[in-house]
């Protein structure tokens, strides 16, 4: 089969890493892709935005499959896109994408389906939101409405950072993605990532992650598309995940195919393991990164047959297998991420970190200078390692983390402390 994947980050490296394993591929393109994954396919110098120049390609290219890694080109349409010009994808429709692409859209369907969830109140004036911040009090948590690249969250510990969220987000701090919020309940307890693929109708569960999102050690510093993940996350029991599968992924999947808009693709929830039980915090139509990173180290089965029958309605009789190891991942990010960060700094020493015992490194913002590695976006690398424990995995990554001379970038050392903890307790 002939697949085209579209994206430039450390999830698309992964993917392509793990769709270049499959007997199925028999030539595998990624447009833009990054300096990693042209090792694993051919990178295309495709503007994924031009979806009449994608489909221009498939044509020529004779593409069978087209696997959409990003959140904006779903929310775009590009699915419905290749699906009219009779293109086989990956990735839910536009209409089936607003479970990301539009936070109130969610909350909506959550609130008409009895789906656990915080409570909630919608606002396009900011007026009123900040006098429902005051009635409610802090903490509260604060919530561009659109897109903003895993960034539109505040969390307000108090009532003058939950106005200032307000101010920032109305007065364009996230472009269009902030021009409506949704103000929410702050709930109390563990964070969690799970991972369904769905085909309209069925559901099959993939295994659990725990992503960390703060910029620093000890889960401070403001919110970033994700400094780190390990997989499983053991928060999430059996009995958990099939709670999550009754009370929210199969309400939401029956919910969508009753508007006219199944969906088809991976869904990913993210959960709150709270004192009432797992309550979801919001869903994104794609692969987590880095979730993305640790879920395809540990799936030994072969990704792509299983994301063929997401788009054909077949995963009815499907499964999965996985290996026992953990998979953690470290992000290094470029000094002043997720704020102002420079390009351009050069990378030495990623042939002797991947020498280390169970690592493998995704790339995600960077580039190739002759026969350097530049830094080129603000999460760069993805220094993933698998163990028989998270102790182990971590000491791995960070192992490998150390072989790198890279002055410009960081990292946080604390990736996967409360599952050590957890470990270590027993």
């Amino acid at each position: 089969m002939n697949i085209l994947l579209l994206g430039s980050g450390g999830r698309e490296h992964a993917l392509a890493w793990k769709i270049a394993a499959s007997p199925l591929v028999t030539k595998l393109w990624c447009a833009p892709g990054n300096a990693g994954i042209a090792r694993e396919a051919e990178c295309v110098a495709l503007d994924i935005t031009d979806h009449a120049a994608v489909i221009g390609f498939c044509k020529a290219s004779k593409v069978d499959f087209v696997v959409v890694g990003p959140d904006a080109p779903i929310a775009a349409g590009i699915v419905d896109d290749l699906n009219a010009a009779g293109f086989k994808a990956f990735g839910p429709t536009k209409a089936a994408g607003q479970l990301e692409s539009s936070k109130n859209f969610t909350k909506a369907l959550c609130r008409a389906n009895h789906i656990p969830t915080a409570a909630y109140e919608h606002f396009a004036d900011a007026d009123k939101a900040k006098a429902y911040i005051r009635a409610q009090g802090a903490p509260i948590v604060i919530k561009a409405d659109g897109l903003a690249a895993g960034k539109g969250v505040v969390v307000a510990m108090t009532e003058a950072e939950a106005l200032a969220a307000v101010d920032m987000m109305f007065g364009g701090g996230f472009g269009e993605a902030g021009a409506e919020v949704v103000i929410e309940q702050f709930m109390q307890g563990e964070e969690a990532s799970f991972f369904a693929l769905c085909d309209g109708e069925h559901a099959l569960p993939l295994a659990t992650a725990q992503d960390h999102k703060r910029a620093f050690d000890g889960d401070k510093g403001p919110n970033t598309g994700g400094m780190g993940a390990y997989s499983p996350a053991p928060v999430m029991t059996e009995a958990m995940c099939a709670r999550v599968m009754d009370e929210m992924i199969y309400p939401t999947l029956r919910a969508l195919s009753a508007m006219g808009s199944p969906y088809k693709g991976v869904l990913y929830a993210g959960i709150m393991i709270t004192a009432q039980g797992p309550k979801l915090i919001e869903y994104n139509a794609r692969f987590g990164d880095p979730e993305c990173q640790v879920l395809v180290l540990r799936m030994m089965s072969d990704i792509l047959p299983a994301l063929i029958a997401c788009a054909d309605g077949q995963l009815k009789n499907f499964s999965l297998r996985w290996y026992d190891d953990v998979a953690l991942t470290v992000i290094m990010a470029t000094k002043g991420y997720p704020g102002d960060y420079g390009k351009g700094s050069v990378i030495e020493g990623l042939e002797d970190a991947a020498k280390v015992e169970g690592v493998e490194i995704f790339h995600a913002g960077t580039k190739v200078d002759g026969d350097k590695i530049l830094a080129n976006g603000g999460r760069v690398l993805n220094v993933c390692a698998v163990g028989k424990t998270v102790t182990e995995a971590q000491q791995r990554a960070y192992q490998a983390v150390d072989r790198i001379n890279w002055p410009e970038g960081f990292c946080r050392r604390d990736i996967g402390w409360l599952a050590v903890e957890r470990e270590h307790a027993r």
